[in-house]
């Protein structure tokens, strides 16, 4: 059967250069190809449809053929429906004909004849026809709205909190709530910030690490219905509302797994939400992908190879230290090694690999866990974080008996996870005896490739920003962010990591046990070769893979730090020094 790339390209309306962005846009978008080909404006959805309809050998209905009123099966639930873009156009004696945007989903057949035990048809219909059917589905009269409103008035607490989880499960919050993740989902964002305050309700959506305001957020006044509905979907205490609560949510949207990890915090306006969103068929667990320098990753995977001691990855919240870790066990050989790691809280679960999750409710923490992991004669051990002394000395200890162990610590650089060590109680002589290296890591946004803008950089910026190491010309040219509707004006899509490697070599034994600080461990790892946070960014820029904006943005200390040295304190916007 021929790729649906190459059915489009023998149609004449891709050429192979075009399928190959596509491909690689992929990578970063985690979408099925047809998906990335419309996103990226490479060819229109009806041309995608009709391929993919010869392709798999299926019929696609046009939207006109779609009836007009909706038609009401009793055993299909509606968020069934908008999460999996389903919908029934007829039913006859032969069975019940639906329209789905991915028909040869075999999850999606067998879910229908279990619940209508009747024969199925599935055709390919447009993703924009089949919202529009959708849409007909969840319409619903303002007066329903209006009516959620007047239970909120004259009532008891008591009264309230019983109201509450019939709210939950009226149709319009229902709507709202599946819209809100939806939305993420199209947007590819990570967390979803919901949050009350005096003039309403705020809804922002952090994409590719920074916030977005969303303009069309939810009506204020079904704020307390709406924190019902995603508290009741993720089992938290509905009653609750004075204390912080934990929950998640596992769902399937438009064909995607999504585990959503639920926060909520009383404010003084009501419960500000968070919600996590990880996306199991996006996450991307290979190396190769994740950013890495060449002259890093070899050095890392060396690391990676050897039969005991402690690798670290630094950095802080939200910098992608776990799915570093994720992509390092993967890259490793669970047949044949024991893996078990402990987790707080387990976010993907890997083939082959021990996974313990942390309950501190039954004082089940990490320390408790790596006791208990020692008996299991594991080969690797994976500890989430090393939040505390006692794990802290249980990992070195681990390490000195043989084991090979991973785990995350929030330190800025690479060397300043030594001190933190120190700092924890492990003694310098166990550090340089257990510890072989220390990975720092960053998120950084990569540049539309739609939009973005070649810039020419003069000397005195090449000099200033500390380029000059990596350019032979007076000139050079970079991309700057542009703004188009792909991005959503942003001039960003997707993310890469940028790398610091500081590798526990004699010469760093010795300076440690010197007692050397931090400032002192980083400038010596410098003088061996280390390629720092700032400098991975800029051979990265060079690239034209991200921005300078962006570089200075993530890694503002060690930029002022490490440029020239005529003027190490201020870094100025390359915009400044821009000629187009």
């Amino acid at each position: 059967m021929k790729k649906l790339g190459e059915l489009l390209i023998e149609q004449g309306k891709l050429s192979e250069r075009d399928v190959e962005r596509a491909l690689l846009a992929q990578l970063e978008m985690g979408d099925m190809v047809g998906q990335v080909l419309v996103k990226l404006g490479l060819v229109s959805e009806q041309d995608v449809a009709l391929a993919l309809s010869q392709q798999l050998d299926i019929p696609l209905q046009p939207g006109n053929e779609y009836p007009e009123e909706p038609i009401q099966i009793d055993n299909l639930a509606r968020d069934f429906l908008i999460n999996n873009n389903v919908v029934p156009v007829a039913i006859t004696e032969a069975g019940v004909r639906f329209v789905a945007t991915v028909p040869q989903d075999s999850f999606l057949a067998k879910a229908l004849t279990m619940a209508l035990e009747t024969p199925i048809f599935l055709a390919l219909g447009l993703e924009s026809d089949i919202s529009k059917a959708i849409q007909r589905y969840t319409e619903d009269d303002e007066e329903q709205e209006a009516a959620l409103d007047d239970h909120f008035s004259g009532q008891s607490d008591d009264d309230f909190i019983e109201h509450l989880k019939d709210l939950a499960s009226e149709a319009p919050v229902i709507r709202l709530v599946n819209q809100i993740i939806h939305r993420a989902l199209d947007m590819g964002a990570s967390d979803i910030h919901i949050e009350p305050f005096e003039d309403g309700l705020h809804l922002r959506y952090r994409v590719d690490g920074v916030l977005q305001f969303y303009p069309d957020p939810p009506a204020g006044n079904l704020a307390a219905a709406i924190a019902s509905r995603i508290k009741l979907l993720s089992q938290m205490n509905i009653a609750e509302r004075r204390l912080p609560q934990d929950g998640r949510i596992m769902t399937r949207v438009k064909g995607h797994e999504l585990d959503l990890r639920v926060s909520t915090i009383p404010t003084v306006h009501g419960e500000s939400i968070v919600m996590r969103v990880l996306d199991r068929e996006s996450i991307k667990l290979n190396l190769s992908v994740m950013g890495f320098g060449e002259d890093n990753l070899e050095k890392y995977q060396a690391l990676l190879s050897r039969p005991h001691g402690v690798l670290l990855v630094t950095g802080p919240t939200g910098s992608g230290k776990t799915t570093t870790l994720y992509a390092s066990l993967a890259s490793l050989d669970s047949e044949s090694l024991k893996i078990i790691t402990v987790e707080d809280p387990v976010e993907y679960q890997l083939e082959g690999v021990n996974q313990i999750q942390v309950q501190s409710q039954i004082e089940l923490d990490f320390s408790r866990a790596l006791r208990a992991i020692l008996r299991q004669d594991p080969d690797i051990i994976m500890i989430g974080e090393m939040r505390d002394t006692e794990t802290a000395k249980i990992g070195v200890q681990s390490a000195l008996t043989g084991h090979l162990v991973l785990s995350t610590l929030h330190t800025n650089t690479a060397a300043s996870a030594i001190t933190r060590l120190e700092d924890m109680g492990v003694e310098r002589y166990l550090i340089t005896s257990s510890v072989n290296g220390v990975l720092a890591q960053r998120l950084v946004r990569t540049l539309c490739e739609n939009c973005k803008e070649p810039v020419e950089l003069d000397e005195a910026y090449i000099k200033q920003a500390g380029l000059r190491p990596y350019v032979e010309a007076d000139k050079c040219v970079v991309y700057q962010a542009g703004s188009c509707a792909q991005c959503m004006k942003t001039g960003y899509s997707g993310r890469t990591g940028i790398h610091e490697l500081f590798v526990l070599d004699d010469e760093m034994h010795r300076v440690i046990m010197e007692g050397a600080d931090a400032t002192v461990l980083h400038q010596a790892a410098r003088s061996q070769g280390m390629t720092t946070l700032y400098e991975d960014g800029l051979r990265k820029v060079l690239l034209g893979v991200t921005s300078m904006e962006e570089i200075l943005r993530v890694t503002r200390d060690q930029s002022e730090e490490e440029a020239s040295p005529l003027e190490p304190h201020v870094i100025i916007p390359a915009a400044e020094f821009m000629s187009v």
